[in-house]
C-alpha cells in the first residue's frame, strides 16, 4: 500500500529533476528568438526554426529569411501588431498567425515578445517565444471559433490591421482575392467593385468559382445592389431570399443556385465621393442588428480610406516614375562594336522618385562612354539634380576630356549648384577596337566583369570622393583604373539598389549578384531582365539602375585615342599606363613592334616625371591614312625642351632621346600653351598581315 503519510522529502526525485528549461520548452514545442533591432540580426533557436518550419540551412540571421513563410494577410496583421507596440511605448505584444509547412499546409502559431528600449525610450531589442498553437485552437471547438470569426468587432480590427500597410490598389485587391479573406470577414462569399470611368469594375470575388457572367463591368444606373449603394452612398442590407428576389430579380436568378440567402452591401466613400462597394454574402438568412450595421459601416469606412490612400499612392507613383523616366535617356544609341542593355526600376516602397541614372555616350574613334550614378535622396530635387548631372557628364565626355577630368569637372559643377546633395558615380570609357576600358569611380560600387565562359568577378576600381564632396574638400584627383575587355565579355555597372537588402551587408549582396550573373543567360537583354526580376519581389526603399556593356567580336575600324594621367610618385598610374599601351598596340596588330613602343613610351614618361615638376599625360592613338602608324604623345607642364646629349662611357643619363631616336621611325617636340608634348610614331605592319599574330 502507498504510504499516504509520506512527505515529499522522503520520496526521492527523478535523476533529471527538475527538468532544464530547454527541455521543457522543446517538449512543449516552444522556441525562443532574439531580434536586435539596431543591427537587424535575428536569432532563432532550433525549436523556433522547427515551429516556423524554416530549414536551418536557409536561415542566415535575417528577418528577410522568413519571407514567404506566412500568408500575406497574416504577415500584414503581425507586422501591424509589432509596429503598434513599438510606437505606442508598449513593453510586450502577442499574436496568433499561421505559417506554411513544407507541403504547403498551414499551422497556427503563437508568438509573444518583450520589447527592450534604450535610455531615450527607443526600441532596440525584442526577446520572445514562438510555439505551435494548432492543437490549442482546435480544442477550443468549431462553434467557439465560428463565433469568434463572426464577431464583427474582430472583423473590423482584422481588416484594418491587414490593410494598414497596403500601399497600392493591387495590394488591396490581392487581400480580397486571398482564400482567407472570406473567413476573416465572417461571410460565405464576397464581392469588391471599384468605380472606373463611370462604371463598376468587379475586381475581386470569392470564391472565384461563383463568378456570375455579365457582372465584371456594370453601369452605376443598373439594377444591382452595388449600383444602388454607390448611387445613394448608403448601405443595403438584404435579410432573406424573398427580399433578394424581389429587389434584384435578374441577379437573383443567377445566384439562387449558389445558396445565397442574405447579404450586406457597403458603399466605399472617401472625401464625400463613392469609389466602390463591398458585398458580404451569407448562405443563411439572417437579420442585421443595429450594432452589426454600425460595425459594418465602420468597416466600409476603414476600407474606403485604405483604397483611397492606395489610389493616391498609385497616382503619385505613376507621376513620379514618369518624371524619372523622362530624366533618363529616351533611347540608347547603337554603338558599332558594342551591345548595350539598360534597365531602371523604381522603389517598391515609398512614392518618391530617386536619383539613379544611366547613360551611354558614343565617342569618336570607336569609343563609348558608360555612366551609372546615384544622387542622394528620393524626391523631385534628387531627380532634378540627376538630370543636370547626366547632361554635364555627357557634355564633358563629348568634348574629349579624359575620364578623370570628366569626373572632376562634374564634381565641381555639382558643388557650384545651389544644393546640399552629393552623388556617387562610375564612368567607364571603352575603346571597342582595343578593348581597353578606363574606369573612374566617385564613391560608387565596384562594377562586375562577366567573362565569355560565364564566370563573373568583382572589378576593384580605385575611387575618389563622391561628386560634390571632392570639390568641397579640394580633392579632385580621381585615379584611373585600366582593364581589358575581350570580345564577348560584359561590363556590369549598377546602383546599390540592385545589391543592398535590409538586414544584409553589401558584400553579401555582391556575392548574390555575382551568382545570378554567373548563372544568367548570355543574351544581354535577357540578362538585364533577369536582374530586374531578381529584385522584383524584394521590398526596398531604393530604386535601381543597371547598364550592361558587351564588347562585340569586331570593333570599329581604326584606332581610338587612349589617355592616362600619371602623377609623380604614383606607381599604380605608371603601371596602368604601361598596361594601356601594351593592350592597345597588340589589339591594333602591332605586336611585332610592341616591345619597342612600350620601351619608348616608358622612357618619355620617365623623362617627364624626372625633369619636370608636375604630372605627365601619355596618349596613344592609331593615325588614319594609307600607312598604319601608332603615335605616342607625352604631355607635361614644362616649357623646357628636351636636349639630346652624348653620354660618356660611364654616363648614366642622356641616353633616353638616343633610345627614342633609334627605335621610333620619327619623333619630335610640340610646344603647347601650358607646356609641351614629346611625340613619336611607329610604322606597323598591315592589319591583315598581322592577323595571325594578333591576340588570341
Amino acid at each position: 500500500m502507498v504510504d499516504r503519510g509520506a512527505t515529499p522529502a522522503t520520496v526521492p526525485p527523478p535523476d533529471d529533476w527538475p527538468a532544464r528549461p530547454e527541455l521543457i520548452l522543446a517538449l512543449n514545442r516552444t522556441g525562443s528568438f532574439d531580434w536586435d533591432l539596431t543591427s537587424g540580426r535575428l536569432h532563432l533557436d532550433p525549436c523556433a526554426l522547427a515551429v516556423l518550419h524554416v530549414p536551418p540551412d536557409t536561415f542566415h540571421g535575417s528577418i528577410t529569411d522568413l519571407t514567404g513563410r506566412l500568408p500575406r494577410t497574416d504577415a500584414s496583421r503581425l507586422d501591424a501588431v509589432v509596429s503598434s507596440a513599438l510606437k505606442d511605448g508598449s513593453d510586450s505584444y502577442a499574436a496568433y498567425y499561421r505559417v506554411r509547412t513544407g507541403d504547403g499546409s498551414l499551422r497556427w502559431t503563437y508568438t509573444q515578445g518583450r520589447i527592450q528600449r534604450d535610455e531615450e525610450g527607443r526600441p532596440c531589442r525584442i526577446v520572445g517565444i514562438v510555439r505551435d498553437a494548432t492543437e490549442e485552437l482546435e480544442q477550443a471547438g468549431p462553434r467557439e471559433l465560428a463565433a469568434e470569426r463572426r464577431h464583427q468587432t474582430t472583423v473590423v480590427e482584422t481588416i484594418t490591421a491587414a490593410l494598414a500597410h497596403a500601399r497600392t490598389v493591387q495590394d488591396v485587391i490581392d487581400f480580397f482575392k486571398d482564400a482567407q479573406a472570406v473567413e476573416h470577414l465572417g461571410s460565405d462569399l464576397l464581392v469588391l467593385g471599384l468605380v472606373e470611368s463611370g462604371r463598376i469594375h468587379l475586381v475581386a470575388e470569392g470564391p472565384s468559382v461563383h463568378f456570375i457572367p455579365g457582372t465584371r463591368y456594370t453601369r452605376i444606373d443598373d439594377n444591382f445592389p452595388m449600383s444602388d449603394v454607390i448611387r445613394t452612398m448608403t448601405p443595403c442590407f438584404i435579410e432573406s431570399r424573398g427580399e433578394f428576389a424581389a429587389g434584384y430579380p435578374w441577379l437573383w436568378e443567377r445566384i439562387k443556385d449558389i445558396g445565397i440567402a442574405s447579404a450586406a452591401y457597403l458603399p466605399l466613400v472617401a472625401q464625400a465621393r463613392p469609389i466602390g462597394a463591398l458585398g458580404l454574402l451569407y448562405r443563411e438568412a439572417r437579420g442585421f442588428t443595429q450594432q452589426e450595421r454600425n460595425l459594418f459601416i465602420a468597416l466600409s469606412s476603414s476600407l474606403a480610406q485604405s483604397i483611397a490612400r492606395a489610389m493616391l499612392f498609385d497616382q503619385e507613383h505613376d507621376i513620379a516614375e514618369g518624371l524619372q523616366q523622362a530624366m533618363l535617356p529616351r533611347r540608347i544609341p547603337d554603338v558599332p562594336g558594342a551591345n548595350i542593355a539598360v534597365r531602371y526600376r523604381s522603389a517598391r516602397m515609398g512614392r518618391d522618385i530617386g536619383g539613379d541614372w544611366y547613360d551611354a555616350i558614343p565617342l569618336p574613334g570607336g569609343r563609348v562612354g558608360a555612366v551609372i550614378g546615384d544622387v542622394q535622396g528620393h524626391d523631385t530635387h534628387a531627380a532634378a539634380v540627376m538630370g543636370q548631372l547626366r547632361i554635364v557628364l555627357r557634355a564633358y565626355a563629348t568634348e574629349g576630356h579624359a575620364p578623370a577630368t570628366v569626373m572632376a569637372r562634374a564634381s565641381s559643377f555639382l558643388h557650384e549648384l545651389d544644393t546640399d546633395r552629393f552623388a556617387t558615380c562610375t564612368y567607364a570609357e571603352a575603346d571597342l577596337t582595343t578593348g581597353v576600358v578606363q574606369l573612374v569611380r566617385a564613391g560608387h560600387i565596384d562594377p562586375l566583369l562577366r567573362h565569355t565562359d560565364g564566370t563573373c568577378r568583382r572589378l576593384p576600381v580605385s575611387g575618389g570622393l563622391p561628386l560634390g564632396l571632392s570639390a568641397e574638400f579640394g580633392r579632385l584627383d580621381y585615379p584611373v583604373t585600366t582593364v581589358e575587355l575581350d570580345p564577348g565579355e560584359t561590363l556590369l555597372l549598377f546602383t546599390d539598389g540592385l545589391v543592398e537588402q535590409p538586414g544584409s551587408d553589401l558584400d553579401e549582396g555582391m556575392q548574390q549578384l555575382t551568382g545570378i550573373v554567373r548563372e544568367g543567360p548570355y543574351e544581354l537583354q535577357k540578362l538585364a531582365d533577369m536582374l530586374c526580376e531578381a529584385v522584383g519581389e524584394r521590398v526596398g526603399e531604393d530604386d535601381m539602375a543597371v547598364l550592361l556593356l558587351r564588347r562585340q567580336g569586331a570593333g570599329a575600324r581604326g584606332g581610338g585615342k587612349l589617355q592616362q594621367h600619371i602623377a609623380p610618385a604614383d606607381p599604380e598610374a605608371l603601371s596602368a599606363g604601361r598596361h594601356m599601351i601594351r593592350a592597345a598596340v597588340r589589339a591594333w596588330g602591332a605586336r611585332e613592334r610592341s616591345d619597342e613602343i612600350e620601351l619608348v613610351a616608358d622612357e618619355l614618361v620617365t623623362n617627364a616625371l624626372l625633369h619636370t615638376d608636375g604630372a605627365a599625360v601619355v596618349t596613344i592613338r592609331m593615325l588614319p591614312g594609307p600607312e598604319r602608324r601608332v603615335r605616342v604623345e607625352v604631355d607635361d607642364k614644362s616649357s623646357a625642351l628636351p636636349r639630346r646629349r652624348e653620354p660618356g662611357d660611364s654616363g648614366v643619363s642622356g641616353r633616353g632621346l638616343l633610345l627614342v631616336e633609334r627605335l621610333a621611325d620619327v619623333w619630335g617636340v610640340e610646344p603647347r600653351g601650358g607646356g609641351k608634348s614629346v611625340w613619336c610614331e611607329f610604322v606597323v605592319p598591315d592589319r591583315h598581315h598581322a592577323a595571325d599574330n594578333g591576340p588570341r
